[in-house]
């Protein structure tokens, strides 16, 4: 029998109200990191970040809890980020219990890499085949001005290690005018010489500290034409769990092939399809990157609320998911604080 809520509404149903199924939970495990990336936690403003402290973010016991519930309601993908999620303490183990869970299907992990290394053989041990790995040059002193440090050998090392394993590997490029433009073709050289999927994704104003700016941005359809030098690009047909990248395959004229993709929260945003929810790492839904309003489920699990009045939480938050954001038209932050959020 069905939980029926007061509103006589299905408290397991995950659909919203713009008849899109919510299928896939974002999950920020911590909001530390170990880089300072300028569009994320710039490195003046490092001083004054406050960091949750270890009893402010969810348990792995409370976390496995909340999954368990989410995949009973019919959620079947989840993805880990942060803040880097390979810097808390106990994330294998964790990742080995999530990976037990009957139901879902599959489990992500969003990383920058630094880790990776040594890290990649227990993650796959503990059941992840897919990674994202954010990198946004390829130039080791470029590296250090976006991220603070000096560890692009490092990071480049993890992404070897990650795909000699055979994981499923995609690149993530924030692409930013005059920051990183002029490796757009050598990013795409990477796709055609290796397996690795490149996706480039759009620069995005989030967080009242964002170094955001109009002359950084870059739409995804100028950076198709900076790179349609190269070949041709063909439109590859979309998949349920594929989320918001438009995939390419791009063809070269000696027959090279790579896939590309382009992630356009701002010139085409996916809003009309969106799937996901996010659970911050301190332990509030958000059902909008780019809205700020934001559900408080770990004040009602620790106030010792039943599963019915947890799902229940869950059912309202995905019913006031918003249509879409305006971004396009108005160009306003969201407020929060992306390594909190979950990248």
């Amino acid at each position: 029998m069905k939980n029926i809520d007061e509103n006589n509404e299905n408290i397991d149903s995950l659909v919203d109200m713009f008849s899109r199924t919510i299928s896939y939970l974002r999950l920020s495990l911590t909001d530390r990191c170990n880089l300072r990336c300028v569009y994320c936690m710039p490195e003046d403003q490092k001083d004054g970040l406050k960091m949750l402290k270890h009893e402010e973010l969810l348990s792995y016991e409370e976390l496995l809890h909340i999954i368990e519930l989410v995949v009973g309601m019919g959620m079947n993908k989840i993805r880990l980020t942060g803040g880097e999620p390979l810097v808390r303490k106990g994330v294998m183990g964790f990742i080995s219990s999530l990976s037990k869970i009957s139901g879902l299907d599959e489990i992500r992990l969003t990383t920058n890499g630094v880790l990776l290394h040594e890290k990649a053989t227990g993650l796959y041990d503990a059941g992840i085949r897919k990674l994202n790995i954010s990198l946004d040059t390829m130039r080791p002193e470029r590296f250090k001005k976006i991220t603070g440090f000096d560890l692009f050998d490092q990071v480049w090392k993890g992404i070897k290690t990650a795909g000699e394993l055979g994981f499923d590997v995609k690149i993530n490029v924030v692409a930013m005018k005059g920051v990183n433009d002029d490796e757009f073709v050598d990013f795409v050289r990477l796709a055609l010489e290796t397996p690795y999927q490149v996706r480039f994704i759009e620069f995005m104003p989030v967080g009242d500290d964002s170094t955001w700016k109009e002359a950084s941005y870059i739409t995804s359809s100028d950076l198709q034409k900076r790179i349609a030098v190269l070949g041709t690009l063909k439109a590859l047909p979309g998949r349920r769990m594929d989320g918001p990248a438009r995939v390419y395959s791009l063809t070269t004229d000696d027959g090279a092939q790579g896939k590309i993709g382009f992630i356009s929260p701002i010139s085409h945003h996916f809003c009309d399809t969106c799937n996901r929810l996010r659970l911050t790492s301190a332990g509030r839904l958000r059902a909008c990157l780019l809205h700020d309003k934001e559900a408080d489920l770990k004040a009602l699990l620790r106030k010792g609320a039943t599963d019915q009045e947890l799902r229940g939480l869950i059912r309202r938050t995905i019913l006031d998911k918003p249509k879409g954001h305006t971004l396009a038209e108005d160009q306003v932050n969201c407020s929060g604080q992306m390594s909190r959020i979950g990248g």
